[in-house]
């Protein structure tokens, strides 16, 4: 196969599609599919949603009765695989199969039925995973380890539908990053290098190949599982090895933190920029620490187990890794502020998401680096405190990313706009409430609650903060109804868009919105990542235009963009 990219110079126009459910049973269009995904991410967000707040409701005071141990875990291993593989992941996929062609300038993915067929996978995975209700929830946990998975303690057909849908669901994500590494190699349009990409894309497109490489681990560790669950094997039991699960569980769980945050980072990378109305700082440097970071991905994997009696050198080696890995993540957080310096701020709800995700990522990515201390992981391992952690990263960053690219996004996708009416009130009561649910779990680790218990004893502090906890989780749910109400009223009510509402430089915003069948009539010259600023102003192909600094206090601003501040 050829790597040289395939010229692109028109696409179809518009074409009627059948508005009905046949159409989207049976349709192909990368921009469907990344709809799909996208709903599909939501309903079980929505369902995982639920789930965490009856366990926090159980949780609220010590001694508790609401639910059981046994449904409590049933809970907790439900929302936990909910939220990672059936809420996150999808969201992010469909933002990566409607964008990455627009943003190439591709009519389509490479392999648009097995596009398709990836979708469908999914789905399907998110349907067995919840048929297992029928014979009893799995309750090992989602992260399912032996031997506490195996028959002798998870008796139910649970754990057996757990793992055949992580199956389903990991061959349709792995096919979706294989169709996505041919997609990017093979249809960008003509002048698009590889350096020339939307960072959207390029992480988009380094992702894959993680998702391509780590996924295999997964699925051969949930055959293992099966093969003793129902053929009485010895992998992780009867003279097997429990850890043997954890290494091949986080060879592919550790990497998985990185293909939830990667195309969650390309969103911000694309957002930030649109808004401080300046080019990415450094650019190189971000598309460079990308791959650093995808490399040394699978190189952190054993900082999950330095509590199961590792050699000093394995500890040491992996501690290592771990404070490495945050070199090139720091230099991510770096370029987005350097981006924001002296800009021309428009604090749009994308924007206010986006500041927030650097914020909360950040003190996430700090409370990560301290578990690369021996003696501290040690003392914080299965606290509270690595719950709090876990979702500054992943709450804090993946979903402030997806809310911000929503928002960014939601004029393209439907040709209307989400209401700053009801955007910025479920900003702050999802910020103030995220931020009350998970800051106060680093007091409680410290002051040594376990994870992972159902009920807990009246120490002194532990009920008061459990019980703040809970009432925040009620805030942040509150906040993502409203962005709920807020879609469903500007899908039909929404102020029109326009093509390119935000003046922003990606091939995206070069078609109409909804972009037709085909996605483009006619591309303009490719000569950088920003073709449409290139368009605009030709004797500026550096995109270096000296700036004046606006008299009103809106910072540093192009003489020609002030337009764009209104």
């Amino acid at each position: 196969m050829t790597t040289a990219p395939v010229p692109v110079e028109t696409a179809s126009a518009p074409i009627s599609r059948p508005r009905n459910l046949t159409r989207w049973l049976s349709t192909t269009d990368h921009k469907d599919i990344g709809m799909m995904y996208l709903a599909l991410g939501a309903l079980f967000f929505l369902i995982g949603g639920v789930e965490v707040l009856i366990m926090r409701l159980q949780l609220a005071r010590p001694g508790n009765t609401l639910l059981e141990a046994t449904t409590y875990n049933e809970f907790f291993t439900l929302h936990g695989t909910t939220m990672i593989f059936l809420a996150v992941m999808p969201m992010l996929l469909g933002f990566s199969n409607y964008l990455l062609p627009l943003q190439i300038g591709a009519k389509d993915m490479a392999f648009p039925r097995l596009n398709a067929f990836g979708f469908w996978l999914t789905a399907f995975g998110g349907i067995v995973l919840y048929l297992s209700l029928l014979e009893g929830p799995p309750d090992a946990g989602w992260f399912a380890y032996a031997p506490l998975s195996e028959r002798p303690f998870s008796s139910s057909l649970g754990t057996d539908f757990w793992a055949a849908a992580l199956l389903m669901m990991g061959m349709g994500t792995t096919l979706t990053a294989l169709n996505i590494i041919i997609t990017t190699v093979r249809y960008r349009a003509v002048g698009m290098g590889l350096w020339k990409m939307p960072l959207f894309s390029w992480m988009v497109f380094v992702n894959s190949f993680i998702i391509a490489f780590a996924l295999p681990s997964l699925s051969a560790a949930l055959i293992m599982l099966e093969v003793d669950r129902a053929l009485g094997g010895r992998f992780f039991q009867g003279g097997g090895s429990p850890v043997l699960w954890q290494h091949y569980f986080w060879l592919f769980g550790h990497p998985e933190v990185y293909i939830m945050v990667l195309p969650a980072w390309g969103i911000i990378s694309e957002v930030i920029p649109v808004f401080s109305r300046k080019p990415i700082f450094g650019y190189e440097f971000v598309a460079g620490s990308t791959v650093a970071i995808a490399v040394l991905s699978f190189a952190v994997y054993a900082h999950h187990m330095f509590a199961v009696g590792f050699a000093r050198p394995v500890n040491l080696a992996f501690a290592a890794s771990t404070m490495l890995i945050a070199i090139p993540t720091g230099i991510k957080v770096t370029n987005w502020v350097a981006t924001l310096w002296k800009g021309s701020i428009r604090m749009t709800v994308p924007m206010m998401y986006a500041i927030a995700f650097i914020v909360q990522f950040t003190f996430g990515g700090i409370t990560g680096v301290s578990f690369a201390v021996l003696p501290i992981d040690w003392q914080l391992t299965d606290s509270y405190y690595v719950v709090a952690h876990f979702h500054y990263v992943l709450m804090g960053g993946t979903l402030f990313a997806l809310l911000s690219g929503l928002h960014f996004y939601f004029p393209k996708m439907t040709g209307r706009m989400l209401s700053e009416g009801f955007g910025k009130p479920a900003f702050w009561m999802i910020t103030l409430g995220f931020n009350g649910v998970f800051l106060v779990q680093h007091a409680l680790g410290m002051m040594g609650m376990p994870r992972r218990v159902y009920t807990y004893p009246d120490l002194p502090g532990w009920g008061a903060l459990n019980m703040f906890s809970t009432v925040s989780a009620f805030v942040l749910g509150l906040g993502l109804v409203l962005t709920l109400i807020n879609i469903v009223i500007s899908w039909r009510m929404g102020r029109i868009a326009g093509d390119n509402p935000w003046q922003a430089w990606t091939l995206e915003w070069a078609t109409t919105s909804p972009p037709p069948r085909g996605n483009f009539v006619r591309l303009p010259p490719i000569k950088s990542s920003r073709p449409l600023w290139d368009l605009a102003h030709p004797e500026d192909p550096d995109h270096q235009r000296p700036t004046r600094h606006d008299q009103q206090g809106k910072g540093h601003i192009r003489p020609e963009e002030k337009g764009h501040e209104q």
